[in-house]
C-alpha cells in the first residue's frame, strides 16, 4: 500500500497543475510558408457607428474590454424578443464586471433612429450607454459587419418583419477575437454563454 502512495501523489499534482481550460479563438487562416504553415488569427474589422446616446462607438471602445454582440431590430416580430431576454440575463449576471459590455446592431437602420434605439433601451431596463451600446448606421455597413461575423443579416419581404437574421449571440474577446457562437433563443446555450464569459475571464 505504501508503494503506491507516491503514484497517488503524483496523479494528484498531475491534476491538480492541470491548465484551465480556455476558449477556441475563431477565425483561424492557415497560409502556406517556405517553412509550412502559418496561423493567422483574424481580429474584428474596423467598424464605426452610432449608438443610442448619439455617440460614435467603433474598435477602441471595446479596448480592453470583453463584448457580446448580437443583431436585431426593434419591431421584430419573431426571435429577437427571445433574444433580448436572454442577453438581459447575460447583462445581469455580469452588470459589476465593467470589463464586459454588450453591443447590439440594428438591421433595420431606416426605422431605427436613435431615439428609437434609445427608447427601446430604456423599455428593456438599460438606461445608460456604458454597459450596452444599441447602434445603428448605414445599411451596408451594418450588414458588412455582420457577415464578417459570419452570420446572416439581410432584408427578406417574405418572412415576419422584413428581415431575415441570425440568432446568435458572439463572444468576442480583449484581443477583439472571436471566441464563441451562442444560439440567443436558447436558454441552455445561453447559460452556457455566462460560464465561458467567467472562462475568458480567467484568461486574463
Amino acid at each position: 500500500m505504501m508503494r503506491l502512495l507516491p503514484l497517488f501523489i503524483v496523479l494528484v499534482l498531475i491534476f491538480a497543475c492541470k491548465a484551465p481550460p480556455k476558449l477556441p479563438v475563431y477565425g483561424k487562416e492557415y497560409i502556406q510558408t517556405d517553412n509550412g504553415y502559418d496561423t493567422i488569427i483574424n481580429k474584428l474589422a474596423s467598424f464605426e457607428f452610432i449608438d443610442q446616446a448619439g455617440e460614435v462607438v467603433n474598435n477602441t471602445t471595446f479596448s480592453d474590454k470583453i463584448f457580446i454582440t448580437d443583431f436585431f431590430f426593434t419591431s421584430c416580430p419573431s426571435i429577437c424578443p427571445v433574444m433580448t431576454k436572454q442577453m438581459l440575463r447575460v447583462h445581469d449576471a455580469y452588470l459589476e464586471y465593467p470589463e464586459v459590455t454588450f453591443l447590439s446592431h440594428t438591421i433595420d437602420p431606416v426605422r431605427d433612429s436613435i431615439q428609437k434605439l434609445a427608447a427601446y433601451a430604456n423599455k428593456i431596463g438599460v438606461t445608460t450607454n456604458e454597459k450596452w451600446h444599441f447602434v445603428t448606421g448605414e445599411k451596408d455597413e451594418l450588414y458588412s459587419m455582420a457577415e464578417h461575423y459570419m452570420i446572416i443579416a439581410f432584408a427578406d419581404d417574405e418572412v415576419p418583419g422584413g428581415f431575415e437574421h441570425s440568432g446568435y449571440f458572439i463572444l468576442v474577446d480583449k484581443e477583439q477575437q472571436i471566441r464563441g457562437y451562442y444560439d440567443g433563443t436558447s436558454e441552455n446555450d445561453v447559460t452556457k454563454l455566462i460560464e465561458d464569459v467567467e472562462v475568458l475571464l480567467d484568461e486574463y
